[in-house]
């Protein structure tokens, strides 16, 4: 882990126990194209200057947690233990939308299932969730399947 100097370390929110989730960090092995590919999914801005070693990600209206982009010379862990769920209302243009930024299908859409994983640049492993799922369809549309719509 590395410190982020200059960052926010405010809690959001009080709570009983004085502790709350400050940011999300993200090592990094290609910091360049993992900031531009989160700032875009996430519609983040970047807190102060992109220093060589990253960059603290924040959501401009306050409400979602920071990503912390670290520069780390190790790749993704085969046995991940933390990801992130991005909950979405529309998840075909969101899938097409993240795929565009440079994001890999990792496992697609299947019958029965609320969710897609995908890989950012980086290798690191994240699902699509259907907040709408499963009203009135089966899984994702229900004529569609991972680069095919009907």
């Amino acid at each position: 882990m590395s410190a982020n100097s200059g960052a926010d370390h405010t809690p959001r929110s009080p709570n009983p126990r004085g502790i709350s989730i400050g940011s999300i960090v993200i090592d990094c092995t290609k910091l360049t194209e993992m900031i531009a590919f989160w700032s875009e999914a996430l519609h983040y801005q970047a807190q102060g200057p992109i220093r060589p070693d990253g960059v603290m990600l924040k959501d401009p209206k306050g409400v979602g947690p920071n990503l912390n982009m670290s520069l780390s010379n190790e790749g993704p862990l085969e046995g991940y233990r933390l990801h992130l769920d991005l909950y979405v209302t529309d998840p075909l243009s969101e899938l097409e939308r993240l795929l565009r930024l440079g994001a890999t299908m990792n496992f697609p859409a299947e019958k029965g299932r609320d969710f897609v994983t995908l890989a950012d640049p980086d290798g690191n492993l994240f699902c699509l969730i259907d907040t709408d799922w499963p009203a009135h369809r089966d899984f994702w549309g229900d004529n569609w399947e991972y680069g095919r719509r009907d």
